[in-house]
């Protein structure tokens, strides 16, 4: 059996390769890491990002030797952690010189907790009114699924007019849904999907992944029947936590609708930092002052504005 067999989630080559619309999947084979490696446009140099959401690590102790081969053909690479990664933040900075910030807090579930402990009363009151309505199940056969998932996450996308890297094609997600550990969830009003929920399991961790939900499933409340449902199965499937994510958009904001919704289903948080390392700085400060981005804070500064 060959190594990429023994991990799933985030660490498989295959969620690495469905993201292969946005950047060249490369193995860091020391951590168990990947990465997506890109072109700069207007010049000849590559620079590399993480996987969406997370950068995830197998061994995170062996990542520097990753680095160092990287530093070779690459101009800078930049990435945000995953929260329960086994590092500590001296080894980010050991790893990213150039840039180590908090980026966000993510909503986490110790399922070793009665969730009648800690989720929010009125989370708990939506959730027995929407599931005495929906019918709620994990999906046995995953790929049976896809269809109805693209259409609902086809709904998301209108009602909050996304663009860019989450804008999701239905190649990346038939991509998504073949890689092992994939935990699919959803709500059926009728026998209709109204909501669904993605999520991947890694060891004792499941990572929400996406949640889309129909005008219907908003109307009757799919995504806290969903929540309620899909932590009671996980925690009785042996999981000890889920990583729920951090809030909306790009930057920390503990007021936003979705983070009031997570901490409502949490019991704490665990911080996701943004980290980038520059390998080649003469190239990235040509690069930089030619595209007249040398005032911004955004790493890396020529690429200002991408995801938007």
């Amino acid at each position: 059996m060959e190594a990429h067999e023994t991990v799933t989630g985030y660490l498989h080559p295959r969620y690495a390769a469905s993201l292969a619309e946005y950047g060249l999947p490369r193995a860091l084979p020391h951590s168990g890491a990947w990465v997506l490696q890109r072109a700069i446009p207007s010049v000849p140099f590559h620079d590399a990002m993480g996987c969406y959401p997370l950068f995830a690590c197998r061994d995170w102790s062996r990542l520097p030797a990753d680095l160092e081969n990287l530093a070779h053909d690459m101009v800078c690479l930049s990435v945000v952690t995953d929260p329960f990664g086994d590092y500590d933040e001296a080894h980010l900075r050991q790893c990213f010189p150039d840039k180590v910030v908090a980026l966000k807090e993510h909503f986490c579930i110790d399922l070793g907790r009665p969730m009648e402990e800690y989720v929010h009363r009125d989370h708990q009151r939506k959730a027995r009114k929407a599931l005495a309505r929906l019918r709620v199940e994990r999906c046995a056969d995953t790929i049976q699924c896809l269809d109805d998932w693209v259409r609902l996450y086809g709904h998301l996308i209108q009602r909050h007019r996304i663009t860019g890297l989450l804008a999701f094609s239905r190649t990346v997600f038939a991509r998504q849904f073949e890689v092992p550990g994939l935990a699919v969830f959803r709500a059926l009003h009728r026998d209709q999907p109204v909501g669904m929920v993605l999520c991947y399991l890694q060891g004792n961790i499941a990572y929400y992944h996406l949640g889309a939900h129909s005008p219907v499933g908003y109307d009757m409340g799919s995504s806290f029947a969903l929540f309620w449902h899909l932590t009671e199965h996980l925690r009785d499937g042996g999981l000890r936590w889920i990583n729920l994510g951090g809030g909306a958009g790009v930057a920390a904001d503990a007021t936003d609708g979705l983070s009031r919704f997570k901490r409502g289903w949490s019991t704490g948080t665990r911080t996701a930092y943004f980290c980038g390392r520059i390998f080649n700085r003469p190239a990235y400060d040509r690069i930089v002052v030619s595209k007249g981005r040398a005032d911004t804070a955004y790493f890396p500064a020529y690429r200002e504005g991408e995801f938007h």
